[in-house]
């Protein structure tokens, strides 16, 4: 039985995907969230095997939730499942370790199948999503944060960049879209992680491993 649940802040579209579901003998709906926060502790309680996932939530967004998500939970598949195929949100959602990036005006059957697929361990994108994505990896990009941090997401880096420029949880999560409380998390996280004591530490920290430009 493949366990999931649905993350999406419309009621209604999640019930009614819900219903869809329940109806395929080998997939069991065992949850139903609306916001970063709920999807977060619901999986970290009920360990589904796969996430449907919206990439606009009220208090941050998908790619947020399934970073957080799989930091505790790795073993979980996630798949967005959205209105909108903008390179910025289908790069946000790969990069925050999603397993596929559907839109929601497929037909119910497909959606099926591609759960079966990712459960299985395949991905989940369209042949014009996968020729995106290859352009994007195969550009030339600089060595990044993950070889400096490899312990740190990448949200959590954009964090970390934006504590070393001085600004404010509240100016961050105005930049980088996200709730101050879901900024507060990733502050505590990055903390943790890094083993420093406050944001002072972790400014200079970034500056030592070259995140920033030194003035």
């Amino acid at each position: 039985m493949i366990k999931i649940i649905i993350v999406d802040d419309h009621i209604l579209f999640r019930e009614g995907l819900a219903s869809i579901i329940r109806s395929e003998a080998d997939i069991e709906v065992v949850g139903l969230a609306g916001t970063v926060h709920d999807a977060v502790e619901m999986a970290a309680r009920i360990k589904p095997d796969i996430i449907l996932m919206d990439f606009s939530l009220p208090d941050g967004t998908g790619a947020d939730a399934t970073s957080l998500i799989l930091d505790t939970h790795p073993g979980c598949s996630i798949i967005f499942l959205t209105m909108t195929d903008e390179d910025e949100n289908l790069f946000g959602a790969i990069r925050s370790g999603a397993k596929g990036y559907l839109l929601k005006d497929m037909h119910p059957s497909k959606l099926v199948a591609s759960i079966r697929s990712v459960h299985k361990g395949e991905s989940a994108l369209s042949r014009s999503m996968t020729l995106r994505l290859m352009k994007e990896l195969s550009q030339t990009r600089k060595p990044d944060a993950f070889q400096t941090a490899p312990t740190l997401t990448r949200r959590e880096l954009d964090v970390l960049r934006a504590i070393s420029a001085g600004k404010t949880n509240q100016e961050i999560g105005k930049d980088l879209f996200l709730s101050e409380n879901t900024v507060k998390y990733h502050v505590h996280s990055i903390l943790e992680k890094l083993h420093l004591k406050d944001r002072r530490e972790a400014a200079a920290f970034a500056r030592e491993r070259g995140l920033i430009k030194k003035d």
